[in-house]
């Protein structure tokens, strides 16, 4: 049973949320509105589940303002319930505090400088010249390369490797298996063969940025690849060389920014799409899911591309007709023209 609980009234007054209902009730925990209890804290903000809300258990729903007719308990008022809920739920969470030191079995070297109040998993590696600033944690089999820096209360959870001349700024969160700082893909045909080119540039992460389970972000071939404050990178994700992103943009799992492209401010990239190399993006543009983009966007907005699913006999006979569309088009311009002369 969980030993942390806060009144409905607490929670209202810590988030300047109104609420209606028995503010004394306390709660414990979260929850669906499928699943929650009555000790538990729930919330709607995507109108698919508002057919849930009649029926749910959950001691106190975080919602809009619209939903509140159709609410059978107590209830906290937000603009944003998504966010709200968010910040509420942080409350929950339990992560074990690391305690500061070095693991016997962390080898650190001995140009390496590494902060009293860090902690140092075990059998992590952290090489010449590297820097683990105040409250930083490293958790297992972590690599800090030469020349790397991880800012002051960052986190490397477990097997995350800075390879060679990475920044990371305050409040970093690296998930599991993230590399930074690998080489770039940057090769020159010499005839027959290819000549690999030197990645002579580094990475730079702003404060408050989160990586994504087994992400590559690699090193500049000349500048530094940059990634704004706030940038936030879901699971598998790949940034080449020289990209440079935004701050406060958000992009999905297996995503893909090709080398030297530049993302704006405050945009977001769907799952598995991608952005092929020197195109620049403005701030505030969203590219949904799948999308290839194959030209810079100049200005904000919403932007897709792709064939949606369809049946599979309906997309094969698409597909086929898909050849003939530029001999189509000319047809058509030739009756269109042949019209008009007439």
């Amino acid at each position: 049973m969980s030993t942390i609980h806060y009144s409905i009234a607490e929670l209202a007054e810590r988030f300047s949320l109104q609420f209606q209902g028995d503010g004394a009730r306390l709660i414990d925990g979260v929850g669906t509105l499928a699943g929650a209890g009555p000790s538990q804290l729930s919330f709607l903000s995507n109108s698919k589940y508002a057919a849930q809300l009649s029926a749910t258990r959950a001691g106190v729903v975080v919602l809009g303002k619209d939903a509140l007719p159709n609410c059978p308990t107590a209830s906290l008022v937000a603009r944003d319930p998504y966010v709200a809920y968010a910040h509420i739920a942080a409350l929950f969470e339990r992560l074990p505090a690391a305690a500061p030191g070095v693991h016997p079995s962390a080898v650190v070297a001995a140009g390496a400088r590494v902060s009293a109040t860090a902690s140092i998993g075990p059998c992590c590696v952290i090489e010449d010249g590297a820097v683990i600033e105040d409250g930083a944690v490293l958790g297992p089999h972590c690599i800090i390369g030469p020349e790397c820096t991880v800012g002051a209360q960052s986190r490397l959870v477990a097997r995350v490797t800075l390879v060679t001349r990475v920044t990371l700024g305050k409040r970093v969160l690296a998930h599991p298996g993230a590399v930074i700082g690998s080489d770039g893909f940057g090769l020159a045909f010499d005839r027959d063969h290819w000549v690999k080119l030197p990645q002579l540039g580094g990475v730079r992460i702003g404060d408050d940025c989160e990586i994504g389970a087994n992400t590559t972000i690699d090193r500049g071939a000349l500048d530094d690849t940059v990634l704004e404050e706030d940038v936030r990178l879901d699971n598998q994700i790949q940034i080449a060389h020289n990209v440079h992103i935004g701050a406060h943009t958000a992009m999905a799992g297996c995503a893909a920014v090709a080398g030297s492209a530049k993302i704006g401010r405050y945009c977001m990239i769907g799952g598995n799409a991608g952005v092929l190399g020197h195109l620049e993006l403005a701030d505030r543009v969203t590219i949904t899911a799948k999308s290839l983009v194959t030209h810079s966007i100049r200005e904000a907005g919403e932007y897709s591309s792709g064939v949606p699913l369809q049946e599979n006999r309906h997309w094969r006979r698409n597909a086929a007709r898909f050849k003939h569309l530029d001999e189509y088009a000319r047809r058509l311009s030739a009756l269109e023209k042949d019209k008009n002369d007439d």
